[in-house]
């Protein structure tokens, strides 16, 4: 039992941090499970937002194109979890996932409005990466290093996801992937920007 413990505590998957990592997996993978009439009704739309529907900012990068994708992006977020989750409290990492989100959303409404919808976390992942990656900047650590083992594996796990979601073409929730290739740029700088606030993190 002991050794199971320590590799669940090596992967930031013991106790409540576990928990809760099930449970945003979960809530993932139940909104895509509402198919096409969910997605809909959560994905950004430009059009439902100038009609006042504002829920749509945040249930936009929950909601994804169908299962698969939401199962490749919560593999991403379980690859990201093991890597960081300890780097921030639980209050600081849900500041950086509602910054990313919130570049994210203004990029898309300033920025591209031909773009009509948009679904998918992978941009809010990309600022999670972003930040666990300038934490470990801060304690001096070597981009890429792992202390372990299991970081080792972790870190080869995560390039077979990339692999397979950039490959496979499934996120394209627009014109071509322009939509999902957007979501990647503006969240890295909003993350720099707010855990490079004084104090947060430390």
């Amino acid at each position: 039992m002991k050794p199971a413990l320590s590799v669940l505590r090596s992967l930031n998957c013991d106790g409540r941090r576990g928990l809760a990592l099930l449970g945003a997996c979960a809530v993932l993978l139940l909104a895509a499970l509402t198919g096409e009439a969910g997605r809909a009704l959560l994905r950004y739309e430009r059009g439902a937002l100038a009609a006042g529907q504002w829920w749509r900012l945040l249930t936009a990068h929950v909601v994804h194109l169908d299962i698969r994708h939401a199962l490749l992006n919560s593999l991403g977020l379980a690859l990201l979890w093991a890597l960081f989750a300890r780097d921030y409290s639980p209050r600081q990492w849900g500041a950086v996932v509602l910054g990313a989100m919130a570049a994210i959303d203004a990029g898309l409404w300033l920025c591209d409005s031909t773009l009509l919808w948009y679904v998918g976390s992978s941009g809010a992942l990309h600022g999670v990466m972003a930040a666990g990656a300038l934490a470990h900047v801060r304690r001096g650590q070597r981009d890429g290093a792992a202390r372990d083992e299991t970081g080792l594996r972790a870190l080869a796990g995560g390039a077979a996801v990339l692999r397979a979601r950039h490959g496979g073409g499934e996120c394209a929730p627009v014109r071509g992937d322009r939509g999902h290739r957007r979501g990647r740029v503006p969240e890295a700088p909003q993350s720099a920007a707010i855990i490079s606030a004084p104090g947060f993190g430390r």
